[in-house]
């Protein structure tokens, strides 16, 4: 598989992420850790039951320690991380902190081994940087509260352990994408044991909040954790990087077509920032 094939699939992660809350917001008043053990267990599922044609895939489960605890520590050490970070601190404050993760991405490649980072990644990250702070500027502006900062620590750790598991995964080149699927299920387990622990079960309401929950599962919480193994390990980590940030204004805009949100200028301002810092990454990395 070539290298921009790669970053194509990993921009198909990107997309499906765009949906996470547009479809979140559908699936009702789920408890958070309830939600997750839902749609981890669908997109695990999902991905263990292609084992079933292909009999030796199930092998790729079979991996040292490390490789296991890079995995759940991506997967639901993120997902804990962010929820604890949600009750502790203002929404928009919190994700604009975990959002610092594409930067962090950009700049971690320049630890790898045949990785080049160039002046035009570092400045396009910042566009796109840029671009989701005027986004969330201007949908409603920013009251950074000193009551609040456990959470926007939290949010911080958040950065760190997404870009970490994705320039890790990097370095776990040899690992099948398959193994994804068992770490969807184990984090599934472990989301289900912190509700248990933390939460009151609230079932989906009705069928269209069980199909939110299904669509959940089988793409932003599912085959979207498959094509980002495949981007971050095969494609150019410093391009999808900083593509990242076309997730939150398209979430935006998907959220106002659905009718969950407004439209507001800085829609179309951090869109276009973004642009421009992928346009210039892009000339950066010859793709």
């Amino acid at each position: 598989m070539s290298v921009r094939a790669a970053t194509l699939i990993g921009c198909g992660a990107i997309v499906l992420w765009a949906l996470l809350a547009v479809l979140t917001a559908a699936t009702g008043r789920i408890p958070p850790f309830q939600l997750a053990a839902m749609a981890f267990a669908i997109g695990g599922g999902v991905g263990a039951a292609t084992f079933l044609a292909r009999p030796g895939a199930v092998r790729a489960l079979r991996q040292r320690p490390l490789v296991w605890l890079v995995g759940l520590g991506g997967l639901f050490g993120y997902h804990a991380l962010y929820f604890a970070a949600l009750r502790l601190a203002p929404p928009a404050e919190a994700g604009l902190i975990a959002y610092l993760w594409p930067l962090l991405l950009v700049l971690f490649t320049a630890l790898l081994p045949g990785e080049n980072l160039r002046a035009g990644h570092i400045i396009g990250s910042l566009l796109g940087l840029t671009g989701v702070v005027v986004l969330v500027v201007g949908g409603g502006g920013l009251t950074l509260r000193a009551d609040a900062l456990p959470g926007y620590l939290l949010a911080l750790c958040c950065a760190f352990v997404w870009s970490g598991y994705s320039v890790l995964s990097r370095r776990f080149g040899e690992v099948p994408t398959d193994a994804v699927a068992g770490f969807c299920l184990a984090t599934a387990v472990l989301a289900a044991i912190c509700h248990t622990l933390f939460e009151q079960t609230l079932w989906p309401a009705d069928f269209g909040q069980w199909l939110a929950v299904l669509a959940l599962g089988l793409g932003p919480v599912g085959l979207a954790f498959y094509l980002w193994d495949i981007g971050v390990k095969r494609g150019d980590l410093r391009l999808l990087g900083v593509v990242s940030y076309v997730a939150p204004p398209l979430s935006t805009l998907i959220l106002v077509l659905a009718g969950f949100a407004r439209a507001e200028w800085s829609l179309g301002v951090a869109a276009a920032l973004i642009a421009i810092g992928a346009l210039i990454a892009a000339r950066a990395g010859g793709t």
